[in-house]
């Protein structure tokens, strides 16, 4: 991560029809936003060309549309794990309401599995309470051994990558931080074991 200074620019513009289609699409009033990294490497530099048609006025409304799009790669990767790890693509139910109930329940798993991704990362000084239940740190704690990357890291991060190494993940200190493809992989583990722990212990069923 690093900080940048911005040069924003923004053109009220109005983009017209195909000529022959006048008549079946109206005109659009779009701005052009333009945001440009000051430095001089082009090489690496970040610039931003985007179209709104949402109203900019001055620079504090220009920023909170950067700001907005600046966001978009969370969403990209909210529908990877929705795509990629829940599969949502292939299934085949017979109702749309049957498959609205599906996507809901696929939502809540995709959004603890981001959420744990980016909170171990973000805050991974966190209680790892914050996060896990009593039972799942119990089964994090027996299912995996406590490496040197485990025993080194914030209580967060600790659970997260014990987590992680169910899915997986073999990643050390030279490594990226696990993400969320072994992040889903790991926490359908855990539940499976979750489910087997309580059924033993005659909690459920």
């Amino acid at each position: 991560m690093r900080e940048i200074i911005l040069n924003v620019k923004w053109k009220t513009l109005t983009l017209h029809p195909p000529i022959g289609k006048a008549k079946q699409y109206p005109d659009l009033q779009l701005t052009a936003l333009i945001a440009t990294e000051e430095c001089s490497d082009n090489d690496t530099r970040i610039e931003w060309k985007l179209l709104t048609d949402l109203p900019v006025a001055n620079l504090a409304e220009a920023t909170e549309k950067l700001e907005w799009y600046s966001h978009r790669w969370k969403i990209e990767t909210f529908h990877k794990v929705m795509k990629s790890g829940c599969q949502a693509e292939r299934s085949r139910l017979g109702s749309a309401e049957r498959l609205t109930n599906l996507l809901c329940c696929y939502c809540i798993l995709s959004w603890r599995i981001f959420w744990l991704t980016m909170l171990s990362r973000e805050i991974p000084k966190a209680p790892v309470e914050l996060a896990f239940s009593d039972t799942e740190i119990k089964i994090l704690d027996t299912m995996i051994k406590d490496t040197a990357q485990v025993m080194s890291s914030p209580p967060l991060e600790k659970y997260t990558i014990k987590l992680a190494q169910l899915g997986g993940y073999t990643g050390n200190k030279n490594k990226h931080p696990p993400g969320n493809i072994v992040i889903w992989r790991g926490l359908r583990r855990l539940n499976e074991i979750l489910i087997g722990w309580e059924l033993a212990t005659e909690r459920c069923g």
